[in-house]
Order: C-alpha cells, then sequence, then structure tokens
C-alpha cells in the first residue's frame, strides 16, 4: 500500500482549490436507523480563518431547523487539471447572528463568494436565507496521485 501522504494536499494547494468559495454536499445525522440529511450547497472559504461559510434557505418545508444544530460534515470535489481533489470537513455550524455584523465573522463573509444557484421551487424572494459559518474540527484534503 502507498504512503497516504501522497494523496494529502498541502495548505497552499487546498486554499487554491477552495478559493474563495464553490459547491459541495452537506450531510446532517438524522438518526441511528435513517440515512443523513444530505444536500447540495454553496459555500464560502476564508483560507486567512481558515473558515467555511454557508447561505442556507429555509422554506416551511425544509427539515433542516429539524437538524440545524447537529454536527456535520461537508466535502467539496472537483476535476482540475492536474487530477481529482477533495476536501472534507467536519463540525458544527454556527449562525451568525446580528451581533456579529462588526466581527471578524462578517469581515470574513466580506471575503468569500458564496455562488448563488437557484434550485428553489418557489422565486427565492419567497424563501428565508439565514448565514453559518463552520470553523472545522477536522478537515481533510485529497488528491489524485
Amino acid at each position: 500500500m502507498g504512503d497516504i501522504k501522497s494523496v494529502q494536499m498541502g495548505e497552499e494547494e487546498r486554499n487554491e482549490f477552495l478559493t474563495t468559495g464553490g459547491t459541495g454536499v452537506i450531510s446532517f445525522p438524522a438518526g441511528t436507523d435513517e440515512s443523513p440529511y444530505t444536500l447540495p450547497v454553496s459555500y464560502g472559504y476564508d483560507a486567512t480563518a481558515t473558515r467555511f461559510y454557508f447561505r442556507l434557505a429555509f422554506s416551511p418545508d425544509s427539515k433542516k431547523e429539524e437538524v440545524i444544530d447537529r454536527p456535520i460534515s461537508f466535502v467539496t470535489y472537483d476535476k482540475t487539471e492536474d487530477g481529482w481533489r477533495s476536501v472534507a470537513v467536519t463540525g458544527r455550524l454556527k449562525e451568525v447572528a446580528e451581533a456579529d455584523i462588526d466581527s471578524d465573522i462578517v469581515q470574513g463573509i466580506r471575503h468569500v463568494d458564496i455562488p448563488i444557484v437557484d434550485v428553489f421551487d418557489r422565486h427565492p424572494r419567497e424563501v428565508s436565507f439565514r448565514f453559518f459559518y463552520l470553523d472545522p474540527d477536522e478537515l481533510t484534503s485529497r488528491k489524485e496521485p
């Protein structure tokens, strides 16, 4: 079996891959006998703070309200000209509250690019959005050898 370090990205390479944002998949545990609640999301990334930002939609029929306080896993991946790359993180989301308006959290949000992707069955103005951030408990990054 090969050396596992040969497929890990270094910090600089990881930050270059993540840039300031993109898309990925977030999963919340649903229970021991249930599949996780998993959905595609847009994210922003602040390399200076190693912090992820999410703009999540909360429609009246959304299950997110039931699971938002649970630990998450988040994965983003893409095929680059150098091969496949992926980053996986775990931790707990923290909501950006109005009290954070003048904080480093909001300063971080200003430096990221959270892509806006319209996947809703109603006009986005009819959907409630909330901002969250994640300081990862664990972060792994892989690349194709």
